[in-house]
């Protein structure tokens, strides 16, 4: 694994997916092209970018998520509960102190949306190409480039390539083996050139594995198919994917902080490492878990068992691109694809833990009810202290009652069901005038989204019907629907951009885009009062966002063939989150008024990023090459919005009870940070990979929550911890969740026809509240690799290779995905995968 940097722009980082990966590799110490290097882009674009190649890709893991692979890389933090990097619903991305819904991702140059869970603007990278499909990972870690497709990169983009088919005729195969009974099948098949500039591919992939704290298959088939035709007079690209999973997910631990001067209760006391389901042992939670009313055991708090969690999700998503060469001179690009989603979240848990949303559509009293005679969280068929209305014995009568409305298990389903029909175009024309290169390009897409949230019984006799891998509305009607949401979502963006070269040293690229985004949400079913946080009614409405010049501007100038300075300075704008089933979008702040206040008065994310740095590639005799870069950025972060959940335990529980939020505008954040990294090569025996990372990204007001729900930021720093006067104490404090301090380190060895790679990655310490009085420690792992390659020639297989992958050497324990929580109260935390291993035979000919 090797750092360096080329003369010619990665692939996509100038908006040209055409380049091949050859073109874009640094050169290795012997004098050979490099091609599975980590590489920093050069002389072609005045951003920091690094990209990392197919076969350095697999190396980290068969199979391994392109979000995944990316940890290696400076400045990114990518973290999940699962080896694979594969489970969406404890995923968690930072890069430069933007948390991962504020960075931009494509595929091809297609969008991806922002890798919010429960997306309701596109799709993982790992669903939308196969792992082995991947060529390479482009991440621009301080602003991307302007023809990005994106309408959530307030900070960097992530640009996955699919492989081109091969010139000859091939078969490529592989079979992974490993801890909890993993197994990944992977084969493609290519048909070379035929008739003239036409080769394709198509390639399938199965998958299953044990989640390792409990009986649960994350599994799924995949399959790609890509066809290219090249000619002198454009390339033409027909791209197909197909994705369809199920993720049964892990559970977060809720860790409680004692207000001021207060003790912790038993229940905030009870933090287990791991919360495992119980699924498929039904009778046992039932019996042995829940009480005859479906409440689970009062000392675990927020820290109950649900009986299983899972996340399916199919895709399809198509597009055909035509490169026309309309001279040597002019190229101009358009794209169609089209993606379509239909995915379901599933939680089965305790019914107690749902009461108060149960109660309100399945008992016929509720209405006549007086509000302190209804039953609240986890005391299903209990009185409320305060009531005088009912009996112990009406209300122990009710609670009865409830338990056989929803299958007489005493437990209960929820679902959030989800819906996606993206059709885009994109356009570009790159012409080259003299030392100008223009640029100009636009991207539309029209989004139809619709989430529904539904609840559907667990019936006693009947275990069968609930299990993580079929969805409840196959097998039976729902209970009742709680709300129904829809979104019809326009998005348009323009760009511009001159890259001058100036002298033959020196480089400007200036230009700007514009975006916009027509959205309009409403909720055909809406929630009955009481069964979501208190909300009467669930917004509606219209918001149209615009911002028609977001400038950039940079340069690079190579001193001397070795090294070379570079700079950029751009704004960039997020648009809001026409998410409605959740999520921190305006659709969901909890009233019409709230929302109506904020499209008259809120403002979306904006954020000024400046970085420059130095790249250096020296050859330094026998053999000895070295690469590195060092990249200084700073941010000015402006209306950083943050959602405030109504019912924090819906949020950083265990997910079934759920809840609105409140949108707040907490000011500014300013950031300042560097990433140094470089490689060490010594022939190819033996190189050293190491970046190191900080980042230092603050608050610049404390803030103060409105009876409307939009927020104000304050002029005043208050300081100190405590919330007073409804003040929350954040400015001067350090972003939660994201790290200080990173600290990546690859070391490769080849000997003969082995290959020993080690991969370090530490994590500083993180804050876990957003008044910085709680912190979870810092970690490091380790992983390893041994390989062993048949030598070319003793088979007539192109390719065989056998190679041992270890993740977490030390088998080290620790908090992995960290969740916020509230302001001071609480945050939940998932812990770090144990040690597994993974074998893999793979074969080429």
């Amino acid at each position: 694994m090797s750092l360096g940097f080329s003369s010619q722009a990665i692939a996509g980082e100038a908006g040209n997916a055409e380049e091949t990966e050859a073109a874009a590799a640094p050169v290795a110490g012997n004098g050979l092209v490099d091609a599975n290097a980590i590489i920093v882009t050069g002389a072609k674009t005045t951003r920091s970018a690094t990209a990392i190649q197919q076969t350095e890709i697999q190396k980290i893991l068969p199979g391994v998520s392109p979000l995944k692979a990316i940890q290696t890389l400076p400045g990114v933090l990518y973290i999940t509960a699962d080896p694979w990097g594969n489970n969406e619903q404890n995923a968690q991305t930072f890069v430069h102190g933007f948390a991962g819904n504020q960075l931009g991702y494509t595929m091809d140059g297609l969008p991806l949306g922002d890798q919010s869970y429960g997306n309701y603007n596109g799709l993982s990278p790992q669903r939308a190409v196969i792992s082995e499909n991947v060529g390479r990972v482009v991440v621009a870690t301080g602003a991307g480039d302007l023809a990005t497709p994106s309408n959530s990169n307030l900070g960097g983009t992530v640009e996955t390539f699919s492989s081109d088919p091969l010139a000859k005729f091939g078969i490529q195969g592989a079979q992974t083996v490993g801890s909890y009974d993993a197994s990944r099948t992977y084969l493609r098949i290519d048909t070379g050139d035929f008739a003239g500039g036409n080769s394709a591919y198509i390639s399938g992939v199965r998958q299953r594995a044990r989640a390792w704290d409990f009986n649960g298959i994350q599994k799924g088939w995949q399959a790609n198919a890509k066809f290219v035709h090249d000619s002198e007079a454009g390339k033409f690209t027909l791209y197909f994917d197909y994705n369809d999973m199920v993720q049964p997910n892990e559970d977060a631990t809720v860790f409680f902080k004692p207000s001021a001067g207060g003790t912790a209760t038993a229940a905030q006391l009870y933090t287990p490492y791991t919360k495992p389901f119980y699924y498929p042992d039904f009778d046992g939670y039932r019996s042995g878990y829940l009480n005859a009313f479906g409440n689970s055991p009062a000392a675990q708090g927020s820290n109950y068992r649900n009986y299983y969690s899972d996340a399916q999700r199919t895709d399809y998503l198509s597009y055909l691109r035509y490169d026309a060469r309309l001279s040597s001179k002019v190229t101009w690009s358009n794209t169609a694809y089209y993606h379509h989603n239909d995915g379901v979240g599933v939680v089965a848990g305790p019914l107690g833990q749902s009461i108060t949303t149960a109660q309100a559509y399945l008992d016929p009293n509720y209405g006549s009810l007086p509000s302190n005679c209804r039953f609240t969280a986890n005391n299903n068929g209990t009185k409320p202290a305060a009531c005088t209305a009912l009996t112990s014995a009406q209300a122990a009568t009710a609670g009865a009652a409830l338990v056989a409305a929803t299958g007489g298990s005493g437990l209960i389903t929820r679902t959030t069901e989800y819906r996606i029909d993206r059709v885009g175009l994109i356009s570009s024309i790159s012409a080259e005038l003299g030392r100008h290169k223009i640029d100009l390009g636009g991207w539309f897409e029209h989004n139809s989204t619709t989430q529904w949230r539904r609840w559907y019984a667990v019936p006693v006799g009947s275990p069968a019907m609930s299990t993580p891998y079929i969805r409840p509305g196959d097998v039976m009607e729902p209970l009742f629907t709680q709300y129904q949401g829809e979104a019809r979502i326009k998005q348009l963006q323009l760009h511009l951009q001159d890259t001058w070269q100036v002298t033959d040293q020196l480089l400007v690229q200036a230009g700007f885009k514009t975006s916009a985004q027509w959205a309009n949400g409403r909720f055909p079913v809406q929630p009955k009062v009481g069964s979501l946080g208190g909300t009467t009614a669930l917004p509606q409405g219209k918001i149209n966002s615009f911002n028609w010049f977001l400038p950039a501007v940079g340069a690079t100038y190579n001193v001397n063939g070795h090294e070379q300075f570079y700079f950029n300075v751009q704004k960039n704008l997020r648009q809001y989150q026409a998410y409605l089933a959740g999520g921190g979008g305006p659709w969901f702040t909890g009233s019409q008024a709230a929302f109506d206040a904020f499209a008259r008065e809120g403002k979306p994310e904006t954020s000024w990023t400046y970085e420059a740095g130095v790249r250096s590639n020296r050859q330094l005799g026998s053999g000895v090459a070295l690469q590195a870069q060092l990249n200084y950025y700073h941010v000015d972060f402006s209306n950083r919005l943050l959602a405030i959940p109504t019912n924090p335990g819906g949020i950083a529980g265990s997910g079934i009870t759920g809840g609105t939020s409140t949108l707040v505008n907490v000011g500014s954040v300013k950031t300042d940070g560097f990433d140094a990294a470089l490689t060490l090569r010594f022939g190819n025996t033996f190189s050293v990979y190491n970046a190191l990372s900080y980042n230092l990204s603050k608050y610049k007001n404390d803030y103060t929550s409105t009876a409307l729900g939009i927020g104000a930021a304050t002029d005043t720093c208050i300081g100190g911890y405590l919330v007073t006067g409804g003040i929350v104490p954040t400015c001067g404090k350090q972003l939660p969740g994201t790290p200080k301090w990173m600290n990546k380190t690859v070391a490769t060895l080849n000997v003969g026809p082995i290959e020993i790679q080690g991969i370090g990655d530490y994590v500083g310490k993180r804050f876990a509240t957003f008044t910085n009085d709680v912190s979870v420690s810092s970690y490091f792992l380790t992983s390893l690799r041994i390989a062993a390659r048949v030598p070319e020639g003793s088979l007539p297989l192109r390719k065989v290779e056998l190679a041992l992958n270890v993740t977490n050497l030390t088998d080290k324990k620790g908090v992995s995905t960290l969740s916020i929580g509230s302001a001071t109260n609480s945050y939940s935390a998932y812990p770090i995968a144990p040690r597994q291993w993974f074998l893999t035979l793979s074969a080429a000919y």
